[in-house]
């Protein structure tokens, strides 16, 4: 096969327009769960990370990955972003392409929600749709295939082993949670590529090496939390350190449908299975505490979940 010669050239009209970009970009609000979880003593806070561009956790990582790439020269306006996805990155990654007028090729697991899918198509990725037995891992191949064939014509954002995914979270994700929200004790989130728990927890213990940081992941190979990976069974992502979590809990599909029920009742908030997971492993976290300030993400809201959420509820 005929290997490709890829140039690097930056161009400085892109670097500034990713740059002015930032102030879309995260500077989430931290909600308090205080009528969901009452005990004296403890608390529990979220990030609400569907309160910036694309709707979810997602943007962090897919515009510094993005913000990278533009400024080495790897991505320059005549090449397009290339990347496997089981929708909220693919998600962010349209979005910031449209800003930029920057081309996105994403490999999609086939079964993934419709409202994904009709999302990415409006915003003007190109959706290739791989097969639904063989998860993102099966996507990630696809996705590997297509770059090496087309070196030129992709650059290939891999947020598997990317280090701007965690590196985002180290940048910004802690640096809001610490600033607003000193006296945190616990910081909680599920795996899924990993980066928001390494990146948060690692910036974390710099800031205060006591913080406890428990990661979390589904109890079997077999559920229903999209985006998370139950390492055990999965292709671990090169990003994941297995050195950062203090601790680790696993939650049950079934158990985060009964938290997304509650957190609507209680706290009027209509989030994602895997945001209602995310608080679940935080009250479990709380519950074995006499005083401590338990915070977590709610990596998006339930719009994009629509026939999942109507058999929720």
């Amino acid at each position: 096969m005929l290997i490709e010669e890829v140039s690097i050239h930056i161009n400085p009209e892109l670097v500034k327009k990713v740059r002015e970009l930032r102030y879309r970009i995260g500077h989430t609000p931290l909600h308090h769960f205080s009528k969901l979880y009452t005990r004296r003593g403890v608390e529990i806070f979220a990030k609400k990370e569907w309160k910036q561009l694309s709707g979810s956790v997602k943007a962090r990582a897919a515009y510094t990955i993005f913000r990278n790439a533009v400024e080495q020269g790897q991505l320059t306006g005549k090449n397009s972003l290339l990347d496997a996805t089981s929708g909220n990155t693919g998600i962010a990654y349209a979005a910031i392409g449209k800003e930029l007028g920057i081309g996105v090729t994403l490999c999609l697991p086939e079964n993934a929600s419709q409202e994904r899918k009709d999302i990415l198509r409006s915003l003007g990725a190109e959706v290739i749709l791989t097969s639904r037995f063989e998860g993102t891992d099966g996507a990630q191949q696809v996705a590997r295939e297509l770059a090496e064939t087309h070196p030129i014509k992709y650059y290939y954002a891999d947020q598997y082993t990317n280090e701007g995914n965690w590196q985002a979270h180290f940048e910004t994700t802690a640096v809001e949670i610490f600033e607003e929200l000193p006296g945190i004790t616990h910081f909680v989130a599920g795996l899924g590529t990993s980066g928001t728990f390494v990146g948060t927890g690692r910036r974390l213990k710099e800031y205060d090496p006591s913080i406890q940081l428990v990661s979390l992941q589904p109890d079997s190979a077999l559920h229903a939390l999209e985006g998370w990976k139950h390492m055990e069974t999965a292709v671990v992502p090169a990003i994941y350190d297995t050195h950062v979590a203090d601790a680790t809990l696993e939650i049950s599909t079934e158990e985060a449908y009964d938290m997304l029920r509650e957190i609507l009742k209680y706290e009027g908030l209509l989030v994602s299975p895997s945001s209602a997971a995310n608080i679940a492993g935080a009250i479990r976290v709380a519950d074995g505490l006499k005083k401590g300030v338990v915070v977590t993400v709610l990596p998006d809201n339930a719009d994009k979940y629509g026939e999942v959420i109507k058999r929720i509820l």
